[in-house]
């Protein structure tokens, strides 16, 4: 009986806020040429301050919900030579760790686009205040390192994202 109130109580440790997304979220992209959203978005989050090390993020981007604004280019963008979104339907980051830092934190994880999966550290902020709370990420990549596009051309190769996620318990 104490074996089980033991293995009841470190799970009742570990475990962590699991947020669900609101559907006011958004996923912007810009870069030299082109600017944009992708208007679908899943993830799995838990994550809790105190609890970095139980935390974990799944998260999915539809890529043929792309919007550019242009009809032409979004087409085009879902093509072979940009997502080819017929084969590669989605984009994924999976994370492995946490870190707090000084404006925030940092989540760690494997960012797959297409058939490439890179390591790749993301900078965030998380606020909260009862039981929603708002998740901000801003980085960059590199879309030549994920076959994203040929390099060069139109279109720069470092893409920012802004990604802005408002949750609730």
């Amino acid at each position: 009986m104490s074996v089980l109130l033991l293995i009841g109580g470190v799970f009742a440790f570990t475990q962590v806020a699991t947020w669900k997304v609101a559907k006011d979220y958004n996923i912007e992209f810009s870069a030299k040429g082109v600017d944009g959203v992708f208007k679908t978005f899943s993830a799995t989050i838990n994550f809790d301050e105190a609890k970095l090390a139980a935390s974990k993020f799944v998260m999915t981007i539809d890529v043929n919900s792309i919007n550019t604004g242009n009809g032409l280019q979004n087409k085009h963008a879902v093509g072979d030579e940009w997502f080819n979104a017929e084969k590669y339907p989605n984009i994924k980051f999976t994370s492995s760790s946490f870190e707090k830092t000084a404006s925030g934190y940092s989540v760690k994880g494997k960012l797959q686009v297409k058939d490439v999966t890179k390591d790749v550290t993301i900078p965030f902020t998380f606020s909260k205040s009862g039981s929603k709370g708002k998740f901000v990420a801003s980085f960059s990549i590199d879309r030549s390192a994920y076959n994203v596009g040929k390099s060069g051309g139109d279109v720069g190769n470092s893409i920012k994202i802004t990604a802005t996620i408002p949750v609730t318990k």
